[in-house]
């Protein structure tokens, strides 16, 4: 009997030594993928502010109100449809102060009122002439002009793809020089994917074509789309 407990108290305080024993890690290959996706843009979004002040909210707002209507009647006649016209937002606040060149404060009416209004055109070679429509008319300030695709997805889903054949192609270099291959796709972590569009200063073309019946805005031949992923590999033997 004695020898029978010996033999398991060994067992017992071998145990624990074997549990903690760390399995062997196996290699990797970690590589970040870069992707570009060019498409071209479906339509354009010119976004304007409708502005009013008065001494009350009410005032205000009902002040903006009838602006709008105004805008909204001035635009349709330009061959906008009422369904491409959209509130972007809308806010009533304190008028902040304003001083004269003395340093006085001047009196002004107590609240504004903005309405952000985002007009839709696929007419892309006519954004221009719009624009130098809405500049031409006191009831609204232009603010910028944008162009997006009926699809987002679209320009974001080729560049992801894009991103996984780079990463793939690094992937390759790398085992080949350092003489293994890949193994199994481990990981595939998600990275942006986000489109590329640089704007121009609209202050300026606001400044030189005040009156003008065009703004001189040349919409871009397509969208950049950029995305990045990354991809982990098992790292294989000798090839």
């Amino acid at each position: 009997m004695r020898s029978v407990a010996v033999a398991l108290l060994a067992l017992s305080l071998a145990a624990p030594a074997q549990a903690q024993a760390p399995a062997p890690r196996q290699p990797t290959i970690s590589v970040m993928g870069t992707g570009e996706a060019e498409l071209k843009p479906d339509f354009a979004r010119i976004h304007v502010t409708v502005a009013t002040q008065a001494d009350t909210v009410a005032q205000a707002s009902a002040a903006n109100n009838t602006a709008t209507e105004r805008v909204l009647a001035r635009i349709q006649g330009l061959g906008i449809k009422r369904d491409d016209i959209r509130t972007a937002n809308f806010q009533v606040f304190q008028t902040p102060q304003q001083l004269g060149p003395d340093g006085k404060e001047v009196k002004t009416p107590k609240f504004s009122a903005h309405h952000q209004l985002r007009i839709t055109t696929r007419d892309l070679d006519g954004v221009g002439r719009l624009a130098g429509e809405i500049l031409a008319s006191g009831d609204m300030t232009f603010q910028a002009v944008t162009f997006g695709l009926d699809r987002q997805e679209q320009g974001a889903d080729k560049a992801r793809e894009a991103a996984v054949r780079d990463a793939k192609r690094q992937a390759d270099v790398y085992a080949a020089a350092a003489g293994v291959s890949l193994g199994r796709l481990l990981e595939i972590r998600d990275g942006s994917a986000q489109p590329f569009e640089p704007q121009p200063d609209m202050r300026m073309s606001m400044a030189m074509a005040k009156g003008a019946e065009s703004v001189p805005i040349v919409p871009p031949a397509t969208i950049r789309y950029t995305a990045n992923v990354q991809l982990v590999w098992e790292m294989a033997g000798q090839p």
